[in-house]
């Protein structure tokens, strides 16, 4: 986890409440997002005054891994974010909200499930980024998610957002968050025809 989430324009509208700069361009189409894929984020950008302000922009799904023949990086465990020189860097200095409408994932059986927040009209991942590119930070599964798989994305909660981004003292406990409860639907199973090339 995780592997797959989507956008629609409601998670478009969402945004626009949250940043005052919104690039429409991003977010006007509905659409599965994969790893490697170009993807709407939340960033925060900071003036020598030290006003702050939030912007989307749009990032890469995944940091390249060391060796090129092999495939992105797209998830971190939140957990260990901290400990993982890969990660490390970024998690204390670019950190980003990665919007969503929700994600799929797929149990042993490879059925499908899309998971969606219960009260809110989008989801709001905790990730970090380098260079243009970002990864979801992922968590232990709550009790939502754990029967389909044992990982889910950090949730924040749209509070949250502006500490996430901006305010390094509350890092730590973000990381240690457990998402709320999500609503799920079954959307069948995996075809092979959903796989994105490589």
């Amino acid at each position: 986890m995780c592997g797959r989430y989507y956008i629609n324009d409601e998670t478009a509208r969402e945004i626009e409440k949250v940043v005052r700069q919104v690039n429409e361009k991003l977010l006007r189409e509905q659409r599965d997002i994969y790893p490697s894929a170009a993807a709407p984020v939340i960033i925060g950008q900071q003036n020598a005054d030290k006003d702050k302000a939030l912007l989307v922009a749009e990032y890469t799904w995944g940091f390249e891994h060391f060796d090129k023949s092999k495939k992105v990086i797209f998830n971190a465990r939140a957990e260990s974010v901290m400990e993982k020189p890969l990660f490390r860097d970024s998690a204390l200095k670019r950190r980003l909200v990665v919007p969503a409408s929700g994600f799929y994932e797929w149990n042993g059986q490879k059925d499908k499930f899309f998971f969606k927040s219960r009260h809110e009209k989008i989801l709001l991942f905790a990730g970090i980024y380098r260079a243009g590119r970002f990864v979801i930070l992922t968590t232990d599964a709550n009790e939502s998610v754990k029967d389909v798989h044992d990982r889910m994305p950090l949730i924040l909660d749209p509070p949250e957002i502006d500490e996430w981004i901006f305010d390094e003292t509350r890092t730590v406990d973000i990381l240690r968050k457990k998402p709320k409860a999500l609503e799920r639907e079954i959307s069948g199973q995996l075809s092979l025809f959903e796989l994105p090339l490589q």
